[in-house]
Order: C-alpha cells, then structure tokens, then sequence
C-alpha cells in the first residue's frame, strides 16, 4: 500500500470513530452481566442493621436493584418516580446504598419517602462492585430465575421503565 495513503485513511478512520461516539448515549454502558446470574452477595440492611438482605432471597419474583447514595443529585432526581413505581406496585424494588453512612441513607429516605422494598447497606461498595457498578444511580431488573435481563445507568424514569423494564415485567 502507498505510505502516502496512510496518514489519509488513518485520519478518515479517527474521524469516523469519533463521529459515531458522539451519538452514543453515555448511560448505555454494556454491562457483561446482562444474561448472567446477580451476583451474590449478603450485606446488612440500612434500616434495620441486625437483619441482612441477599438477592437469594428475592429468587421467584422480577425486581429491580437501585443503587442510589445521600450525596447523589440523580439519585435526588429519580426519587419521586422511584416512589410513583412503589405507588403502583409495577415491581419490587431493592434499594443498595453505596458508600454512603448510614444516618445520612435513613435521614433521606425519612425525610423523602421510602421507595424500596428494603435498602440493603453496603458501605464500602464491594456488594456493588461484583454488580460492576460504576457509581449512582443504576438499576437492575433481575427475572424469577435470578438473572440479570437489564440494565440502566442515570436515574430511572416512567420512560426508562416503559423502554427498557417492561419487556420483562411480564
């Protein structure tokens, strides 16, 4: 090939790499685990810390994990339609609050409502980690047999529910 030609179709090709990633949506981040089972894990819940939650225990229902924080403005954002979904009764929801303290989790949920079936503790983020989460907020639906069927990263909406969840609420 012509050495000349290179530098052209090398910059041709850059080009059109970034040209495609500016229409990506940068809450559409694949997650491996979609098809896989949850991870496990066993962590205290935040509002009663004697009890712990596994998603084991969730196993024969569809539901979503939230993970959401105090310190997290989409998390702030998201909360009312979190709480139109409790409303309704569409779906469980288990609320994972990642690297937060546990007075500032219980203060929010007091003073906002409480959207979540229950909120498992999990202070440090390892519980997450395994879930591969990158921060706060991302939802989870998880089917009757255990396996992760979808994912979204930002906070949820009726919208978000309707595209992505119900498929699978069935």
């Amino acid at each position: 090939m012509n050495k000349k030609l290179l530098l052209p179709i090398g910059f041709v090709a850059l080009a059109a790499v970034l040209f495609f990633g500016l229409f990506r949506d940068p809450r559409e981040v694949p997650s491996p685990l979609i098809g896989k089972p949850a991870p496990a894990f066993t962590v205290a819940q935040l509002g009663n810390p004697s009890a712990n939650f596994s998603p084991a225990e969730m196993k024969g229902k569809v539901w979503l994990l939230n993970v959401w924080a105090s310190w997290c403005p989409n998390c702030k954002d998201e909360h009312p339609d979190l709480l139109e979904l409790k409303r309704k009764g569409t779906v469980p929801i288990i609320g994972l609050n990642y690297k937060d303290t546990r007075e500032l989790g219980l203060e929010v949920l007091k003073k906002t409502g409480d959207p979540f079936e229950l909120s498992a503790f999990d202070p440090d983020g390892k519980a997450a980690l395994d879930w591969g989460v990158y921060g706060a907020p991302e939802t989870f639906l998880i089917d009757r047999e255990g396996i992760i069927r979808a994912k979204h990263v930002g906070p949820i909406s009726a919208e978000v529910v309707a595209a992505k969840f119900a498929p699978f609420l069935k």
